[in-house]
């Protein structure tokens, strides 16, 4: 019976793995506070230049975060010095303020889209930077310190188109 189980629980652990993943990193956040100035680095290399990929920006976040919605920065430094920057804002939380994402408890993970069908034609190492940023409703200055993000995470898979 033991036996029966632990190879029920090993099948389901593996059906459950995404074999599109290729890479897939968090950073925590100290005490789940994001400084404004404080840019979360990731760096990925061995990219098939012919395949296809999405990218996708996870965050982590707890009740601590006192937003519906999220603005971040992100630059996307190819091995040759080319860089695409951005601003995006992705929404977090439902009118009602139930938070959107996954996750039991107060910390929720939300698996946001950042770029669909990337080819990343150059060999070598590339660099994403993320940051926030995040204003309040009627303020210039930007939140210094943005409460309730417990981590930051980037995730590329094989598209399947």
């Amino acid at each position: 019976m033991r036996n029966s189980l632990l190879s029920l629980l090993i099948l389901a652990l593996f059906w459950s793995c995404n074999d599109h993943l290729v890479f897939s990193k968090y950073e925590p956040l100290k005490d789940g506070k994001w400084e404004m100035n404080k840019t979360v680095h990731f760096e990925f290399s061995g990219m098939d230049s012919i395949t296809s990929y999405n990218m996708f920006i996870n965050i982590r976040n707890d009740d601590a975060f006192a937003f519906s919605n999220l603005f971040l920065i992100t630059e996307l430094e190819a091995p040759s010095g080319n860089t695409l920057k951005d601003t995006l804002e992705y929404k977090m939380a439902e009118p009602t303020g139930e938070w959107l994402g996954k996750g039991l408890g107060s910390v929720k993970e939300n698996k946001l889209w950042f770029r669909e069908n990337v080819v990343f034609p150059d060999s070598g190492v590339y660099k994403m930077n993320i940051s926030h940023a995040m204003r309040k409703n009627g303020s210039v200055d930007g939140v210094h310190i943005l409460e309730g993000i417990t981590d930051v995470g980037l995730e590329i898979e094989k598209s399947t188109q």
